[in-house]
Parts: C-alpha cells; structure tokens; sequence
C-alpha cells in the first residue's frame, strides 16, 4: 500500500515548479506597471495577499515531498504556514476594504478579497483534517485543490496587473 504522500508525490512536484515560476512572472508582472499598483493600496494588497497564497502552495508542496513525512506533522505545518499567510490575508482584506471605501470602488470588494482568501482558507481546512481522525487523502485533496485554487487567482490577478490597471 503507498503512503499517502507516494501517490501525491508527482503532482506536489509539478505545482511546486509551476508555483515557483507563476510566482516569478507574477513578480514581472507587477514590476511592469509598479507605480500605479503602489499608488493604489488596494491593488498592492491583492498583490501580496495573491503572492502569499501561492508561495504558500509551493511550500506546502515542497513539504510534501519529503522522505517519511506523516500526514499529523504535515498538517501542523500547513496550519503554521496558513497562520502565517493569514495574517498578510486579512491585511490586505483590511487594505482593500479601506481602498474601496476611499475610492468609491466598493461594489465588487468581497469578489475581490474572495478572490485571494479562499485558498488559505482551504488550506486551513485541510490542516485540520490532517491533523484530525479523518483518512489523510481527504486533507490531501483539500490542500491541493487549495493550491490549484491559488494559482488560478493569481493568474486571474496576474492579468488585473498586466492589464485591467491600464484601463
């Protein structure tokens, strides 16, 4: 019978490379159109909290992928990492909201904080079910769907940065 990281171990090293590499162009990204992204704070909040997730996503697959991992330990460092990320989510939920408020963009403000919170979210979840009784796959396939969800928004921000800022 294979270990529960065994039957994850090649999909944990194809989002760890693609992770790393959406995380840079993500970067190139910003860098491209930088002055009007830090001139908003909402936008530059999306931007990290985007990052944070997806950084998140990479390491937590890299963990994954060490020898004689056990699904109680690896859900203890997929709740201190969300921890971690939490604390840039809710600043930049925090960030946006003000930034809707004094623009008077609100209308789409909970799209957009949704947007990058629902991965550490599902993170969390996932943690916990690690950590719990529950079967290891099922925490397994909440932490990667976690992760495939982090790096759809942030190529959907991906664009925002690239495009949506020069209109």
């Amino acid at each position: 019978m294979l270990e529960p990281f065994d039957a994850w171990s090649e999909f944990n090293v194809a989002v760890a490379g693609a992770g790393a590499a959406l995380g840079g162009l993500l970067i190139v990204a910003l860098s491209v159109n930088i002055r009007m992204i830090a001139e908003s704070r909402g936008l530059a909040a999306r931007a990290s909290a985007s990052i944070a997730a997806l950084i998140l996503g990479v390491a937590l697959c890299c963990l994954a992928l060490i020898p004689g991992q056990e699904p109680i330990g690896y859900g203890i460092q997929v709740l201190v990492g969300t921890v971690l990320c939490g604390f840039i989510v809710v600043r930049s939920a925090l960030a946006v909201r003000r930034d809707a408020v004094q623009t008077g963009f609100g209308r789409y403000t909970a799209e957009r904080i949704a947007l990058f919170a629902v991965p550490p979210v599902l993170y969390a979840v996932g943690g916990v079910l690690l950590i719990g009784l529950h079967p290891a796959q099922v925490g397994l396939v909440v932490v990667a769907v976690g992760t495939i969800l982090a790096i759809v928004t942030t190529v959907l921000f991906s664009w925002v940065a690239l495009v949506e800022v020069l209109r």
